[in-house]
């Protein structure tokens, strides 16, 4: 009998567990889980029942509060975008804001539980984005949980998950200086954090900001590093531009090495924690426009590097712009799926990219899944510039995005609206990709905005299909002569310079924004639909025969579940929520946002069986979180 009873309790045991399982959800890391797919099996809401999603609650940012405080003491300082992707973990919701609040808040009733100050925001206008934060990191042990927030004014903090309250046992009194430690010493408003942390095997790896535009050749170093989640304590760093000994310090020439900075991880992360290997979208050196004080390839610029999660030591890399001037960065978490290629099962790792590819890797040894080819690319007229004869071209998936700008690529409703871009770009250099910024200025096509861009791609790894959002936006990439007497670099990039089209039209022929979707075990393109209704009136309005979506530039990363593919989009003139067939890329519901602009990344979580869908919406003084779930 009591061997029975036994049995009879581990059976209702074991099963409140799946209960409990079946009744909860979360959405604990910035892609959902560390492997960055921003996937969840959850399928209450459908194709059948989302046009039924209303709005349960909303949760207006701190920072709203202190502008009018702010307004009143005569202080300009405005937040930007509110654009975190939440974490939903145990029913709590976790944020942070553009001045550097931290905030958890009830998931079911959107009760502020508690909000924690760092104050970035008085350390002054943060360098590159200004006031801009994408997240927060989760970590918990037994009873201990912790939030981590890098700062703005380079801090790293680590705060009691229930009450808000800083963890002492961590750095000095809660936090650690993220100046110090680094191979050189950094000025505190050169260095900044905006996106959050990763916490793989109880270490806590975190990369950093800096400027883009710079009129000296030395720059803050963009070396990433691990720190103990428990006590702050720097266990590990990487150099992103390796010190004289070190693998890739070769490819420095003229010891360019020695004080070139930037090649930085700006944006996220992902990690496989069984493998123990971090993967890091290594940015472009100092500075990114012109190369012509750091001759040679110049790893790990513009690189995915796989590093040791307890050591930090390099496993394997893969550099996807030798002698980076184009500002093509890898810009979001590399997406991890095992996949299946011709009856092979490979654990990969694929990395959405600014100039519209789709990098695909074995993530173990860094093997391309399909042959990256060195292909010739246009060479550069700038004196003191050398750039690499050849870059690395996919030969699988083929590109998500036009990468060319020609006669054959212009707006062209009408010959008159062709015969004015034509006109338009015979003003300055252009043409294939990787045609290096000039004097003159170069269009390039894709812009520094993708492509792809840092809310990345998610993957269903039921199926292994990827989900792209990117955008067609070209720029002008325009070097301006230095003063030798006020700089040591010859050129530095103009100001951001977007690139308009005839008659308020954009430059290219559509789709202006697209959602492309990628069978990763083949490497085809599934489908390809426009993302937006985009200039479509203001096309009719000319005369023009209705020519349908097409597309807008504006986009959140996807949030794909077990029955939807959902993306944000400020379009023609409202804020949206798009809910897409997954296998088709048919729109099935647009659920209207109360707010200006969308920027946050949506999360789905349940509890207590019922589904939920939160978003961050708009910015400056009205910044919010909205969730929505079924009657």
């Amino acid at each position: 009998m009591t061997h029975f009873r036994i049995l009879i309790l581990a059976f209702l045991s074991w099963n409140y567990i799946l209960i409990q399982t079946s009744l909860a959800a979360d959405w604990p890391t910035f892609g959902g889980n560390l492997a960055s797919q921003k996937y969840s099996a959850l399928d209450q809401i459908n194709a059948d029942n989302v046009n039924e999603l209303k709005l349960v609650w909303g949760w207006d940012s701190p920072d709203n509060a202190t502008v009018e405080t702010n307004r009143t003491n005569g202080i300009t300082a405005t937040p930007g975008a509110f654009k975190p992707t939440p974490l939903v973990v145990n029913g709590v919701i976790y944020v942070s804001t553009p001045f550097g609040a931290v905030a958890a808040v009830d998931a079911v009733s959107g009760r502020e539980k508690w909000v924690f100050e760092t104050r970035s925001w008085e350390a002054g206008f943060p360098v590159n984005l200004g006031y801009n934060h994408r997240g927060v990191e989760y970590w918990s042990r037994g009873d201990d949980e912790r939030i981590l927030m890098a700062t703005n004014d380079a801090y790293l903090w680590s705060l009691d998950a229930k009450t808000g309250f800083p963890d002492t046992s961590f750095g000095e009194d809660g936090k650690i200086d993220l100046t110090k430690g680094l191979r050189r010493e950094v000025i505190r408003g050169e260095y900044a954090v905006n996106s959050p942390p990763l916490v793989v095997n109880d270490i806590v790896v975190v990369g950093n900001a800096q400027s883009d535009v710079t009129t000296i050749k030395e720059a803050p170093p963009g070396d990433v590093r691990g720190f103990d989640v428990r006590t702050g304590e720097q266990r590990w760093i990487f150099h992103t531009v390796p010190m004289p000994g070190e693998y890739g310090y070769e490819s420095w020439e003229d010891a360019s090495a020695e004080y070139t900075g930037n090649t930085n991880v700006w944006s996220l992360m992902s990690a496989d924690e069984e493998l123990g290997i971090v993967y890091l979208p290594v940015g472009t050196p100092t500075n990114d426009f012109y190369g012509g004080h750091r001759p040679g390839d110049n790893l790990f610029g513009d690189s995915l590097v796989a590093v040791d999660s307890e050591t930090g030591a390099r496993i394997w890399h893969f550099q996807i712009v030798h002698h980076g001037v184009f500002d093509y960065e890898p810009p979001a978490a590399p997406v991890l799926v095992d996949i299946n290629v011709e009856g092979r099962t490979i654990k990969a790792v694929a990395q959405v990219s600014k100039q519209g590819f789709v990098y695909v890797f074995d993530r173990v040894n860094g093997d391309p899944v399909w042959p990256i080819v060195e292909t010739p690319v246009p060479v550069s007229d700038v004196p003191g510039e050398r750039l690499s004869p050849t870059q690395p071209i996919p030969t699988k998936p083929k590109p998500f995005e036009l990468q060319e700008l020609t006669a054959e690529t212009v707006i062209n409703f009408t010959p008159e609206l062709k015969a004015e871009a034509l006109e338009i770009i015979s003003q300055y250099d252009h043409g294939e990709l990787y045609t290096p910024a000039s004097v003159r200025g170069t269009i390039r096509l894709p812009g520094w905005e993708g492509g792809a861009t840092w809310q990345g791609a998610g993957v269903d790894p039921e199926t292994n299909i990827l989900y792209v959002p990117s955008a067609r936006y070209p720029i002008l990439a325009k070097l301006n002569i230095l003063d030798r007497s006020e700089s040591n670099v010859d050129y530095v990039r103009s100001g951001s310079v977007s690139v308009p089209g005839p008659q308020g039209l954009p430059l290219t022929i559509p789709p202006y924004g697209s959602i492309t979707a990628i069978d990763l075990n083949t490497g085809e393109h599934k489908w390809q639909v426009p993302h937006g209704e985009g200039v479509r009136q203001q096309v009719i309005a000319l005369g023009i025969a209705d020519p349908g979506p097409l597309g807008s530039a504006d986009r959140t990363g996807p949030l794909i579940t077990k029955t939807l593919l959902f993306v944000g989009q400020r379009d023609a003139g409202r804020t949206l929520l798009r809910a897409y067939n997954k296998d088709t890329g048919e729109v099935i519901h647009e659920l209207e946002l109360p707010s200006l602009a969308v920027y946050g990344t949506p999360v789905t979580y349940s509890i207590d069986g019922k589904q939920y869908i939160t978003i961050a919406i708009g910015g400056g003084p009205q910044g919010e979180l909205v969730t929505y779930a079924l009657p």
